[in-house]
């Protein structure tokens, strides 16, 4: 009687409890609002839908109503927000077979992302035009990114502790809170926790301006911060400097590709850049390791024609 009665519920509120009961408190906060979205979305699209109801075909019917305005790797996502929900249903006697067995993701072609990277040249024209006085300004912060390529959350949490001057590197082990309500969160994932190597100016410049700083308060934040605020600081630099305009994530991508143009494997680059595999990092810079072959195949025809 008592699993009839839960058969009878609907789907959007079985899931809603799923998700407060299993995701709630740990998972990340942006993980936690994707699951969320993911109700959303059910209470548009099968909002009569009950619990003993979900069959295969059912199931890949409102797969396909959401692909019909999300590109296929949106929906793989959306596809596995829901798996777990749904085979724990399974598990309860809910229902009788899993109907996410042999699902066909389709979505929209997904859009042609080059991502945005400015070469050695243009990154040595905005660094040089820098002002970086005696104090912390957005400025350092911009320097730092370029140098290291940490991620903006990851740059904004660093403390005067996290820097080991006398071995050149800086400890990544948190991120900053700057989409709520500050605070430190954990990192993106489990390998985004490393040691980054800093070059020795890097070293003088953020020695001097942190002797006198709290070791265990972020350097950078003072009151609320905005993503924006610092992405249209770089822009006007970018213009007045007369290179590409990219974003603070943009000097993510200028520091990796000029790691592996120089030559850098993408081992180290993986590891350096805190990606969870070096598939990240292989499908991220794909059409840069694509130009680098392209260079070795003509050192390989040089040198086979020389023997």
């Amino acid at each position: 009687m008592q699993n009839e009665l839960k058969k009878s519920e609907l789907f959007c509120d079985y899931y809603a409890k799923w998700i407060n009961v299993y995701k709630n408190g740990a998972v990340r906060k942006v993980t936690m609002d994707k699951y969320l979205m993911t109700h959303k979305w059910l209470l548009e699209l099968v909002p009569e839908l009950r619990v003993g109801d979900l069959d295969r075909i059912i199931y890949q019917q409102l797969l396909n109503s959401y692909a019909e305005s999300h590109e296929r790797q949106t929906v793989m996502d959306f596809h596995h927000q829901l798996k777990g929900a749904i085979l724990d249903a399974v598990d309860e006697g809910l229902i009788d077979r899993d109907p996410t067995r042999k699902a066909i993701i389709k979505g929209k072609p997904a859009k042609d992302k080059k991502i945005k990277y400015l070469n050695q040249f243009q990154l040595q024209t905005l660094l040089s035009n820098l002002d970086l006085k005696d104090k912390v300004n957005w400025d350092y912060f911009i320097l730092l990114v370029a140098k290291t390529g940490m991620r903006f959350s990851e740059a904004l949490a660093l403390t005067p502790a996290d820097f080991d001057f006398r071995n050149q590197s800086v400890s990544i082990s948190k991120t900053w809170d700057y989409k709520g309500d500050g605070g430190y969160l954990p990192t993106k994932n489990r390998s985004s926790v490393r040691k980054v190597q800093i070059d020795w100016q890097t070293v003088i410049q953020f020695s001097g301006l942190t002797k006198e700083s709290p070791p265990d308060e972020p350097i950078f934040i003072k009151g609320k911060v905005y993503n924006s605020t610092i992405n249209d600081k770089l822009c006007r630099m970018c213009k007045k400097c007369n290179i590409p305009i990219i974003s603070i994530h943009g000097l993510r991508h200028t520091h990796a590709s000029l790691l592996l143009f120089t030559g850098v494997s993408i081992a180290s680059v993986a590891r350096r850049l805190g990606h969870s595999s070096i598939n990240t990092t292989q499908k991220t810079y794909l059409h840069i390791i694509q130009e680098l072959e392209n260079k070795d195949v003509d050192l390989v025809m040089r040198l086979l024609s020389g023997l």
